[in-house]
């Protein structure tokens, strides 16, 4: 498969997981009338305290979002001297590192902002892993490095970052 195919078939995943967003989101939101959710709200109001919590746990989640961004990732973490696939582990390792770091913040978020995240977790190291995937086994972590900037150029689309941050927005501007 060419690197044409990988970025349509990045494209598609992402194009579905914003329609699961959709579905789990808004179409959700605006299936409750007014009536359900003044009930709702009534019912489950938090205490300043919670409120307190879960707002923090949304920051703690936004920053997460931001340091597992592929950008913002290949641009802290410098390739160096290392070889593609020590890079690729590199990557992956600082990723799943920065998520197990905030996985007890789901208990302040909901399922579908927390499950967001893990898309999001999972997304990038299924990039990473596609792209070393289109590399020669002997490439350079700088290969690596470039290739995935390179795709991320390409196509807006291909990243679930922006649509991660704006689930997260609305969810936290919910609670205010």
């Amino acid at each position: 498969m060419d690197n044409e195919n990988y970025i349509l078939y990045i494209g598609v995943l992402s194009v579905m997981f914003v329609i699961s967003l959709y579905f789990l989101y808004w179409y959700k939101d605006r299936k409750m009338d007014r009536k359900e959710r003044s009930l709702a709200e009534g019912v489950a109001k938090p205490s300043p305290e919670i409120l307190k919590l879960q707002l923090q746990a949304y920051e703690r989640l936004v920053l997460l979002t931001e340091r597992i961004a592929l950008p913002n990732l290949i641009t802290r973490i410098p390739p160096g001297e290392l070889n593609m696939r020590q890079y690729q582990s590199a990557l992956i390792e600082q990723i799943k590192a920065e998520y197990e770091h905030n996985t007890t913040q789901q208990i302040y978020v909901s399922p579908a902002g927390w499950q967001a995240v893990q898309k999001l977790k999972e997304q990038n190291i299924f990039i990473i892993g596609k792209v070393a995937e289109t590399l020669a086994p002997d490439a350079t972590g700088n290969e690596l490095a470039q290739r995935i900037a390179a795709l991320l150029n390409a196509d807006d689309n291909v990243s679930m970052h922006p649509m991660v941050l704006d689930a997260l927005n609305y969810e936290a501007k919910r609670l205010l």
